[in-house]
């Protein structure tokens, strides 16, 4: 019987080393002093008890491995309803004109604010541009060839896009809203958390573009989404895998 009592205690003492190990701080043990020689199932603490340090362990390891791994809730500028805009600086005559950004697209970052609000740029080439974080308000950028660029978290409300073609570009966080998009190309065009609220995007092309399930959504309900892409021939509304009409 001292035997078993013996086993019994180095049981005991080894489990709360393994729970104070693992533990924030370490509890205080107090030393054994008697065992009972029997105990009954009412008096065993069960697994999910408090008393067990063991379970606490494990019930914090859960909850710390459920935060790290549980995706944060993202805010897409795309879907940002109202902007606050600097007055346009009509001194810099040198505004309008398409420039590349070199410190990478990430976060749009820029060392001054990129503002092509109300410039004249029909036509114009762009490919492979990093134009992220641009502002476009009443632009005209129509038949722009911006294969390839890079439009994070770009600002492009209530321009001219028709015949464009963003064809392999990066157009993500974005907002079209009020926008012309007549006939502009997206063909495997990343358009995650991008708005199209109040765009014309008729005779468009989305064949291949990766778009999200909540964008996707709300593109399939702009009663614009019709026609057939001048350029490709492409279906417009299939082109988008929204359901035919």
């Amino acid at each position: 019987m001292a035997s078993k009592r013996r086993i019994v205690g180095l049981l005991l003492a080894a489990s709360a080393g393994v729970a104070a190990a693992f533990a924030p701080v370490a509890p205080a043990v107090r030393p054994l002093t008697r065992l009972p020689a029997t105990s009954s199932d009412d008096e065993r603490p069960s697994p999910s008890s408090p008393a067990n340090p063991l379970a606490g362990v494990a019930s914090l390891s859960l909850l710390a491995a459920t935060l790290l791994l549980s995706p944060l809730p993202s805010h897409a500028d795309g879907q940002t309803k109202e902007f606050k805009l600097p007055p346009i600086d009509y001194s810099d005559k040198s505004r309008c004109v398409l420039n590349s950004s070199k410190m990478g697209q990430a976060n749009a970052a820029r060392d001054k604010l990129y503002d092509l609000r109300e410039c004249s740029l029909s036509g114009v080439k762009g490919g492979e541009y990093d134009l992220s974080g641009v502002i476009m308000a009443k632009t005209d950028v129509s038949n722009g060839k911006f294969r390839e660029a890079q439009f994070s978290k770009g600002y492009l409300r209530d321009s001219n896009f028709d015949g464009a073609d963003f064809t392999n570009a990066i157009v993500d966080r974005a907002t079209f809203k009020g926008s012309s998009l007549r006939g502009t190309i997206f063909a495997n065009a990343v358009l995650t958390a991008t708005s199209f609220e109040g765009a014309d995007v008729e005779n468009a092309d989305f064949t291949d573009a990766y778009i999200g399930d909540f964008d996707i959504r709300n593109l399939c309900k702009n009663p614009t989404l019709k026609g057939e892409n001048p350029t490709t021939g492409a279906d417009t509304r299939l082109s988008a895998n929204c359901l035919v009409k």
